[in-house]
């Protein structure tokens, strides 16, 4: 790799975590301000103006409260959990693609961490983690809330991991591939010549089964069962605090944004252009030049990527104060009876149509 290569790469990972970094109190804020909004209250609106310096005076109370272990707790482990918890979100954005590329002098810059072939796999791989700090933290904390917290996590990913996967492979046979970029390329087409050949119109049943997996592997309500406050306390993070609490709030919401980010490349066209985007581009075509026309395409489509995402993360709040916890049988019983008969049936669906049909 040159040097420009290395400048480039930092860049593209500053990127990245500065913007799984600015989420993080963006969202505290907007989870808190939304539910006010939903509800009728207030919500935070002391601390700067609207409350959005509340986020930064949450952050400074936590990082500056004492890092308290239990006494009975497994060190080593214990401060292992959030830490596993943290990272692996963070480095599931290595393979998700936010635009095209940039054409820098004589240089390509593709707007990605990592162009691999199989960038579902790595995403899935870095997401097939978080059921580990789950575990360590409910087993080291020596605590029976915490404990039972991250049996019902464990139990509770591992069950719509089978699901999301089924789904997720019946959108592999429609594409062809596992290379994310690939995935955006064939959505980047138009379907019956006014619909976007997203994966939402290709494959709607795999879309709500991918939709309403992910909020479980997330913990989100309506299936934040591990930390249900009525029956566990806090669930498996009962003996965090200050640090260490902070970083499990942190992976929650990257978390969030990952799974969001590759929802939204596999079925809503990734950083494909919003339709209509093309048209506005169509106005600079002829006075830039194919350099700096393409330059232009990448930021409309870093932006269009972050306006789906941001939809996206809008939606997990809206459902959080709107639908109620599920008990846990209902959970279990959602998963395994009811979502994976239905994604092996779309499976199946979909393979014949396409063996047969050939589309």
């Amino acid at each position: 790799m040159t040097l420009f290569d290395w400048i480039a790469l930092a860049a593209k990972i500053a990127f990245v975590l500065g913007t799984a970094f600015s989420v993080v109190p963006i969202m505290v804020w907007f989870e808190r301000r939304g539910a006010a909004w939903m509800q009728a209250r207030v919500g935070p609106n002391r601390v700067g103006l609207f409350g959005l310096m509340q986020p930064v005076a949450d952050v400074i109370k936590l990082l500056s409260k004492e890092a308290f272990i239990p006494a009975a707790a497994s060190r080593f482990y214990y401060q292992l959990a959030p830490i596993i918890a943290a990272i692996a979100p963070v480095a599931a954005f290595a393979a998700i693609p936010f635009g095209s590329f940039f054409i820098i002098g004589d240089h390509r810059v593709d707007l990605q961490i990592a162009q691999l072939d199989m960038g579902v796999l790595a995403v899935l791989v870095f997401a097939g983690l978080e059921v580990y700090p789950i575990m360590l933290a409910g087993w080291s904390s020596n605590n029976k809330y915490s404990m039972l917290g991250s049996l019902r996590g464990s139990s509770q990913m591992v069950s719509y991991e089978i699901a999301l996967g089924l789904a997720l492979v019946s959108m592999l046979l429609v594409y062809g591939t596992l290379n994310l970029n690939e995935m955006v390329a064939y959505q980047d087409q138009p379907l019956l010549g006014f619909l976007p050949r997203w994966g939402v119109f290709l494959n709607p049943l795999a879309c709500l089964i991918f939709l309403i997996s992910i909020f479980a592997e997330t913990n989100r309500l309506p299936f934040d069962l591990p930390e249900g406050e009525s029956e566990l306390v806090a669930g498996y993070h009962l003996e965090y605090g200050a640090s260490n609490f902070a970083t499990f709030f942190f992976a929650e919401y990257v978390a969030m944004l990952m799974a969001s980010s590759l929802y939204i490349t596999i079925f809503f066209g990734g950083y494909a252009l919003f339709p209509g985007m093309g048209w506005i581009l169509s106005f600079f075509q002829t006075s830039l030049s194919a350099d700096m026309f393409q330059n232009l395409t990448a930021v409309f489509q870093i932006v269009s990527f972050m306006i789906k995402v941001g939809f996206m993360m809008f939606f997990f709040v809206w459902v959080r104060w709107t639908m109620p916890r599920f008990r846990y049988d209902q959970l279990m019983h959602l998963g395994w009876k009811i979502l994976f008969p239905i994604a092996l049936v779309n499976l199946l669906f979909v393979a014949i149509l396409i063996a047969v049909i050939g589309v």
